[in-house]
């Protein structure tokens, strides 16, 4: 798949070059709108919207909802307002809400004014409701019949309704809306015509309120094996519908951002933001870190005097000292880097696959991530060293600057196997998830405790 991948963004290279736009939108046309929203997100803003011109309005649409939000957000700039509204209209109204939430207030609503009255009454509905609840991720079109309705005309309603999507059960209500509970499909089929819904009613339906959180409408879903599920609002009315490829994708994106969590990152942050911004994400989770190990350090200086050391010069134990801090934050900023680069591979994302451009961006973050921790880092060392000061025979200026040092090349060591692994480990058919594991984290931290320990010597003495 990742080849076929290669190959389309190559053909629709090679034609933006030619500017050969029938042949492209030809090519486009008959190509999934995931694969060319990958493309989309590539390229530059020239190029993206040289796609969009090339496609006819539904796949732009189409495409529009599927890219990255950062690359949306590009669109929003390069789309004119009526072109947005007209793309809009062709996106399901709960695909409209999710994009129009990421556009801001002073934005949507005139996008929201040039639409249809009733296609923007429902959008504005919907963006009501918070994007991580049951009402935020629903469906509001669906099919339901009063309980008094028989089997034939059910069966009316689903061949009049409006509905391009699978259903599994038509919902019942009663006279004021209010939800009693579904029939199967199956029922519709097997039971005469003149038979009352009332009497096929299941009254033990599921279902979820508008404001349950989309985790636990995951976690619903799992623990009884559902395929949909109704949402209903406050008065216990019907409101909507969750399908379980819905939920698919919610649970995508939870385990995502839970795995980037714990990595200290962000679950948008491949080939998605500058490199500025991306360090900026790394370093808010490796600020902490690098407190926490100052504390580590500060309790090692406390117990120094404690212990017997022998003949150990100052010097070394004063090196000794930091040890954590180097191990523990070139580690987390390795770790950072790999699973950015695993996650990649995994997906089968484009910029993943494309190491040159991987590799480009993992450096300049790296780059701007060890000068900010060697900086802040030689902060902490000074503050400590000076507190050791009459303790110690070193000249602490030079200790602190061999230390920042050795912590910037500890960082791009750790940065530059946390790149290099994942691509290495999948080219000999071994998973690249390996790369994270405790061997290769081990080992990364005895290399950058070694330069450590290596230029603080060289340096310091």
């Amino acid at each position: 798949m990742a080849n076929e991948q290669k190959d389309l963004l190559q053909q629709i290279e090679r034609l933006l070059e030619s500017e050969d736009k029938a042949a492209l939108g030809k090519l486009l046309s008959n190509q999934r709108s995931s694969d060319i929203a990958e493309v989309v997100e590539l390229v530059d803003n020239d190029r993206k919207r040289d796609i969009f011109d090339a496609m006819d309005a539904p796949i732009s649409a189409e495409v529009l909802e599927k890219v990255d939000e950062a690359t949306r957000a590009k669109l929003f700039d390069l789309l004119q307002e009526e072109e947005l509204s007209r793309l809009l209209l062709h996106l399901d109204s709960d695909d409209a809400a999710d994009v129009l939430f990421e556009l801001p207030e002073d934005k949507r609503t005139p996008l929201l004014e040039t639409m249809p009255p009733a296609e923007s009454a429902e959008i504005e509905k919907l963006m009501g409701y918070s994007e991580d609840s049951a009402g935020g991720i629903m469906d509001p079109v669906l099919i339901s019949v009063t309980e008094h309705a028989t089997i034939a005309e059910a069966v009316n309603e689903i061949r009049a309704a409006e509905i391009d999507e699978d259903f599994f059960s038509v919902y019942v209500v009663d006279k004021n809306g209010r939800f009693l509970g579904d029939v199967r499909v199956r029922f519709l089929l097997t039971r005469p015509e003149t038979s009352k819904i009332r009497d096929l009613i299941d009254p033990d339906t599921i279902y979820v309120h508008v404001g349950t959180d989309q985790e636990e409408v995951r976690n619903i879903f799992s623990k009884n094996d559902l395929i949909v599920v109704p949402v209903l609002d406050k008065n216990h009315k019907l409101v909507g519908r969750i399908t379980a490829d819905r939920v698919i994708e919610v649970a995508e994106e939870e385990a995502a951002e839970d795995l980037y969590t714990m990595a200290g990152t962000d679950p948008e942050e491949l080939d998605t933001f500058s490199a500025f911004n991306a360090a900026r994400v790394r370093m808010t989770w490796l600020l902490p870190c690098l407190i926490g190990t100052g504390i580590t350090a500060l309790v090692l200086i406390f117990f120094s005097n404690t212990f017997d050391f022998g003949g150990l010069s100052a010097f070394y134990k004063a090196a000794v000292l930091f040890v954590p801090m180097i191990a523990a934050i070139s580690g987390n900023a390795g770790l950072q880097t790999s699973t950015i680069v695993v996650s990649g591979l995994a997906t089968g994302h484009l910029a993943a696959l494309k190491f040159r451009q991987v590799c480009t961006r993992e450096v300049r973050i790296a780059l701007l991530v060890a000068l900010s921790c060697g900086l802040l880092g030689g902060i902490v060392c000074a503050v400590l060293v000076q507190s050791k000061a009459a303790d110690t025979t070193i000249e602490s200026m030079r200790f602190v600057f061999a230390f920042g040092t050795a912590m910037f090349s500890a960082i791009m060591v750790a940065t530059t196997l946390g790149l290099f692994l994942p691509f290495f480990f999948r080219r000999i058919g071994i998973d690249p998830a390996i790369s994270s594991g405790p061997l290769v984290t081990t080992a990364n931290d005895s290399i950058s405790v070694a330069i450590y320990m290596t230029l603080t010597l060289l340096l310091a003495r």
